[in-house]
């Protein structure tokens, strides 16, 4: 009996293919191992397989909707999927083709070889009418033959194996660094004239560009206006010292920097946070590239690149060996935190007699460059960096004198004479971590900082008030 709008049994039979081959559903069926029947509206029937059946359970005609027709798969999609089930068995879950295959197939196979006239046979390619016919669910009855990855023995080996490889990736990567890094993309970001000096001002105040960003020697003779301060946030009693160092120094910059509609400029800091960050392409595409200290480039130009516009630096930090580390044309900064400073590098330039006392580091007596590439930073980013930034008292206890690192002057620096200011390399471990290192380029830790004079924690707080109003952005992590 067909209820009205149901196909007929063949049309069942043959919709979705038969994933067993042509007629071996229905001899699989006959041995015993394919899936259970689905009785058609109307009739009662007991699964031997199911748990408490007792007795038949009649489903009463029209109770339940007419079938939905399905539309067939395609032959190429179900020749697809068995290939993926017998080649994920026999390379990935250690089976073969004959476990999955085998067993239905080897009793059909007896079941052959009895003859035609045998009982039970069924023809090839032939339809069991005595039996009631089944819905076809090729994918999900592939997949439910399939025991669980976890629950074959070479599944708990890949699974196993799978995990050491990740335990491995991640502590490889804790090892190395503590935090990840997220560099900008290598589009270029807009620049816009004016935004650094506009976004400044939140910090700053209303201060004005006309300051010059290095000393120049007319501005120190016939001085109606002397420093109020003296060294590092002014030249007060310094004067005479420093007309002879101006005297043999430079104070312009480059013209290719001057030239530039909007200045992109990032300073690149020496923290462990540039250790294996890919960023020297990045940071040689801008148009000014900050370095400090003696922070080396040889040997790590994949993460700090090796492009140099200026380097700021005080004579502890001056590297031994300045042309390797630099560009020709890069502009050495003197930072000036002490009288003393400037007689270092008086006595350099002017080949005179070393002085070897007043330092708290030994600083190079044979220093290898040219007095016209050597500018002096104007006190003048010091003193509103050290004011503005850190709120620290301009009058001091000589004993007892706080003062901005030279990372935080850079920055300062940067804001006066760029449009756009990108930062990389900046911030220190936290305090708990003694052992982590905080240069990329040598093994000392948080330890060395202890009686600098700088406040690190302080710095850190006006680093990311810088980020968070959007006056400079970091290509690290912060």
């Amino acid at each position: 009996m067909r209820l009205p709008g149901s196909r007929p049994q063949e049309a069942l039979s043959t919709d979705c293919g038969d994933p067993w081959g042509r007629g071996g559903a229905l001899q699989a069926r006959a041995a015993g191992v394919g899936p259970p029947r689905v009785p058609a509206l109307g009739s009662s029937w007991t699964h031997p397989a199911w748990p408490g059946s007792r007795g038949s359970s009649p489903l009463l005609a029209g109770s339940l909707p007419p079938p939905r027709p399905r539309a067939p798969l395609p032959p190429s999609i179900l020749g697809l999927l068995q290939v993926t089930q017998v080649w994920v068995r026999e390379t990935w879950l250690g089976g073969t083709a004959g476990e999955m295959w085998g067993p239905a197939r080897a009793r059909s196979g007896d079941r052959s070889e009895r003859g035609p006239g045998s009982p039970g046979q069924v023809a090839r390619g032939s339809r069991d009418d005595s039996s009631p016919q089944e819905p076809c669910y090729p994918l999900r009855n592939m997949i439910s033959k399939s025991p669980p990855l976890c629950m074959r023995p070479a599944g708990w080996k890949l699974l196993a194996m799978l995990a050491l490889v990740l335990v491995v990736m991640v502590w490889y990567s804790i090892s190395r660094e503590d935090s990840f890094y997220f560099p900008i993309p290598e589009k270029k970001e807009p620049c816009f004239q004016g935004e650094a000096e506009r976004k400044a001002s939140k910090l700053f105040g209303n201060y004005s560009r006309d300051q010059p960003i290095f000393l120049q020697l007319k501005d120190y003779f016939w001085v109606k206006t002397p420093s109020a301060y003296e060294l590092p946030y002014g030249t007060k009693g310094s004067e005479d010292l420093l007309l002879r160092v101006l005297a043999i120094t430079s104070y312009s910059i480059p013209e290719s920097i001057q030239s530039l509609k909007c200045r992109r400029c990032v300073v690149v800091g020496n923290g462990h946070r540039l250790r294996n960050s890919s960023l020297g392409d990045a940071i040689n595409k801008y148009d000014v590239v900050i370095r400090l200290n003696n922070a080396p480039v040889a040997g790590y130009e994949g993460d700090v690149g090796s492009k140099t516009t200026m380097r700021l630096f005080y004579p502890e930090s001056a590297h031994f060996n300045p042309k390797v580390e630099n560009n020709p044309d890069t502009l050495l900064v003197l930072v000036a935190f002490k009288a003393m400073d400037f007689h270092w590098i008086e006595t350099i330039l002017s080949d005179k007699k070393r002085v070897r006392k007043g330092f708290w580091k030994q600083p190079p007596l044979i220093w290898d460059v040219n007095p016209r590439q050597v500018r002096i930073l104007n006190p003048f980013f010091m003193e509103i960096a050290a004011d503005k930034l850190l709120s620290l008292p301009m009058k001091q206890p000589r004993k007892i004198k706080q003062k901005p690192t030279t990372g935080l002057l850079a920055i300062t620096l940067a804001l006066h004479l760029c449009d756009l200011v990108h930062i990389a390399g900046f911030g220190y471990p936290d305090a708990h971590n003694r052992k982590q290192t905080i240069h990329y380029y040598e093994q000392i830790t948080l330890k060395s900082m202890a009686g600098s004079g700088h406040n690190v924690s302080q710095e850190a707080l006006a680093i990311k008030r810088m980020l968070e109003i959007g006056a400079v952005k970091n290509l690290t992590f912060f």
